[in-house]
């Protein structure tokens, strides 16, 4: 296997630990320092998420990378998440939503309009790039579609971004012209 096979392995391997460990410490809230348990590591084993001796040190090493960068904090023996953290874990659930796609469609478009305000560009900005990388296809420079229902994920945006009332979500049978989505997305 070539080295950057090899590489892109490992990087996938610690973005799963990653959000492992993160899920599950927003999961439970707070969650002890001794989640190395034989138990939560024999059913990572068992989900493929780590090699099997080393279970132990990956994921202390993880736990340990995760309070270094501020995504977890320690309190006595118990590991928060931190705010810093929550925003990443969304991160991570927004890309893993964009891949689940269902595998028939059903005939209607999701269409997003926001009307952020100039004095919040930056943040408009930021919109525009989560819409990006979850899969939605600009129409206009504020108006976003996407194939496949998504309204739970958008209702998290609105919360992460502070924007529920600049934000509209809406769900549409018919949309003029929509060959080139259609064509984009590989469907009907």
């Amino acid at each position: 296997m070539g080295k950057i096979e090899e590489s892109g392995r490992k990087r996938k391997r610690r973005k799963d630990v990653t959000s492992f460990v993160l899920g599950t410490v927003a999961l439970t809230g707070m969650l002890g320092v001794a989640m190395v348990a034989p138990n939560v590591l024999s059913a990572m084993g068992k989900l493929g998420l780590v090699p099997g001796r080393r279970q132990k040190e990956i994921i202390n090493r993880a736990r340990d990378r995760l309070v270094r960068d501020g995504l977890l904090e320690r309190d006595g023996f118990k590991l928060k998440l931190t705010s810093k953290g929550e925003a990443v874990l969304r991160r991570l659930e927004a890309r893993d939503f964009a891949s689940q796609a269902p595998k028939r469609w059903d005939g209607k478009w999701r269409v997003l309009i926001f009307d952020i305000p100039e004095y919040r560009k930056g943040l408009r900005d930021k919109v525009r790039r989560a819409l990006r990388s979850i899969g939605f296809v600009r129409l206009q420079n504020s108006v976003w579609a996407y194939p496949y229902d998504c309204e739970d994920l958008i209702a998290l945006l609105k919360a992460d971004f502070k924007v529920g009332k600049d934000m509209l979500y809406m769900i549409v049978e018919e949309l003029e012209g929509d060959w080139h989505l259609k064509k984009y997305f590989k469907i009907g």
